[in-house]
């Protein structure tokens, strides 16, 4: 294993870090505060002083200064939805619509969890991205080999430098189809049927167990923030696959252990059928009887909600992750982002497995929501730079448990900045009544990057990064999954490839709701 010489053997000492214009926060959804020639004192990884630059500068001289005259700082971007590090394509599934994507999944190789998670951070810091909300691999039983493989994870984001909110998504029912496990199987040919069988039993686990042999090592050692790099949540996979009582007892040990859930909801056409079909009402109206919502839930997606489900929303304090990247390459639809962010529900980003390029910029992903969501009309308001910064600021902050700390730029935070090439940006003219929010959300590109700051270390600076060898992962990496498939890989590719066509079968005769427009949702 690769574990470079480790961001938490190096303290973070003093710094300055200048900027041109230093974008601090959101004031509004038109106006991101923004200081020009100024700077930030950092000291031990959490901010002391802002001001311009001559004073900071003066009153601490011979201290190391990032960025210049010609730089745009701004706060760490936050990744509210993430789950993987080679992305599907590379590992052999095509983008296909979920319910048969994630069977197509069960055929691909398995990478070592450290470098694999290594491989997308790389890509998100160099993106200007921060903090992370992990939500891990489903798997199989037994649940005491679950921290392990967590650990290795959360390993990866602290040798690196990165913040994590680590989650180990989970489920109890409804493996294969939206369908009760037995009822699926029974339609199955009798061989294909009992190979289901057998695979099913090693997903099997007591929910008990989830929290003695999981939860409670995992508090143990990662818990009572004693690391401020890393945070605990919770993650039932979606309503879909986790029943009632899982959701129950989720909710148990979020307010028993202090953390927060993050569910995926409401995601594709199918999802919105089976909550009709299951409980007669949508899957928000379902997760308020049960007591399941709460300002502790983020839900991601909810791409397929309706006017009723937006009151509950907001009425609860609930946060959405929107994941538009994989929303499109999924086919699963555009979610609402207007009609939340109207009620005032706060919207966080997420790029899910990978965006639109196949790779982990915030960058791009912001730009894409701020032109998916540009409804038509010439009296129509589109997003606003304000609104999207605070999306990948401030509300990513607060839907991954780190919203004291980071999300902003002000005294007392935590030191998580990014410095980017103003002049690349506007080069070789841009008209004075840009905004640098607007320049940021229009133009900015990986790379424009030139350091990426977490808790006051600069980990990533000038295309290389401090702390882990990213060449040496790509080699451990490609050694790792080039090879032929094992025995085990072999046998799941090939059920993956005789299942498939029974699954697609399943949802033949699905009455799907109507693909009324997003921007008609409140009958325009």
């Amino acid at each position: 294993m690769i574990t470079g010489t480790g961001a938490s053997a190096h303290p973070a000492g003093t710094s300055i870090v200048r900027g041109r214009h230093i974008l601090t926060r959101a004031l509004d959804d038109d106006i991101v505060e923004t200081l020009d020639d100024a700077a930030i004192l950092q000291v031990d990884g959490r901010i002391a002083a802002i001001g311009p630059f001559a004073d900071i500068s003066a009153s601490h001289p011979g201290i190391e200064i990032i960025g210049n005259a010609d730089s745009l700082v701004i706060p760490g971007l936050v990744d509210s939805h993430h789950h993987v590090g080679m992305t599907p394509v590379q590992l052999g599934s095509p983008d296909l619509p979920l319910e048969l994507w994630l069977t197509h999944q069960i055929r691909h190789r398995g990478p070592d969890p450290y470098l694999d998670t290594l491989y997308s951070a790389f890509e998100l810091i160099a993106s200007g991205v921060t903090a992370v909300q992990h939500l891990g691999r489903m798997m199989p039983a037994p649940v005491t080999g679950w921290p392990e493989h967590a650990s290795a994870v959360i390993a990866a984001y602290r040798d690196i430098g990165m913040r994590v909110s680590y989650a180990c998504c989970n489920r109890d029912q409804h493996r294969l189809v939206y369908a009760d496990d037995d009822v699926f199987i029974a339609t199955l040919p009798t061989g294909l049927r009992e190979e289901a069988s057998a695979f099913l039993r090693r997903t099997h686990f007591r929910l008990e167990d989830f929290e003695t042999d999981y939860l409670q090592p995992m508090i143990e050692r990662f818990g009572a923030r004693s690391d401020p790099l890393v945070r605990l949540w919770l993650a039932p996979i979606n309503l879909e696959r986790a029943s009632d009582r899982l959701l129950t007892l989720t909710s148990e040990w979020a307010r028993k252990y202090g953390i927060g859930i993050h569910l995926h909801l409401s995601e594709t056409p199918y999802q919105k059928e089976f909550s009709r079909r299951r409980f007669g009402k949508s899957s928000v109206a379902h997760l308020a009887d049960i007591g399941f919502l709460g300002p502790h839930l983020t839900l991601g997606h909810g791409t397929w909600v309706d006017e009723n489900d937006l009151d509950l929303i907001h009425g609860h304090g609930v946060c959405i992750c929107h994941n538009a990247s994989s929303n499109l390459r999924l086919r699963s639809g555009i979610a609402p982002v207007k009609e939340f962010l109207k009620r005032g529900i706060p919207v966080a980003l997420g790029i899910d497995e990978a965006g639109l390029n196949d790779d982990r910029d915030m960058l791009q992903e912001m730009r894409l929501v701020k032109h998916l969501h540009c409804v038509p009309g010439l009296y129509e308001t589109p997003l606003t730079p304000a609104q999207i910064f605070r999306m990948a600021t401030e509300n990513g902050a607060n839907a991954t448990g780190f919203g004291a700390d980071i999300g902003s730029i002000a005294i007392g935070k935590r030191a998580d900045l990014v410095v980017l090439d103003y002049a690349g940006m506007t080069r070789p003219f841009t008209a004075d009544t840009v905004s640098p929010v607007m320049t940021l959300i229009h133009r900015a590109k990986t790379e424009h990057v030139t350091a990426t700051m977490i808790e006051g270390r600069v980990v990533y600076r000038d295309g290389r990064f401090t702390f882990v060898d990213r060449e040496a992962v790509f080699a451990a990496l490609g050694a790792d999954l080039d090879r032929p498939d094992r025995p085990d890989e072999l046998a799941r590719a090939g059920f993956s490839r005789r299942i498939l066509p029974f699954i697609e079968d399943f949802y033949r005769d699905w009455d799907l709701p109507e693909p009324t427009p997003w921007y008609r949702l409140n009958g325009r």
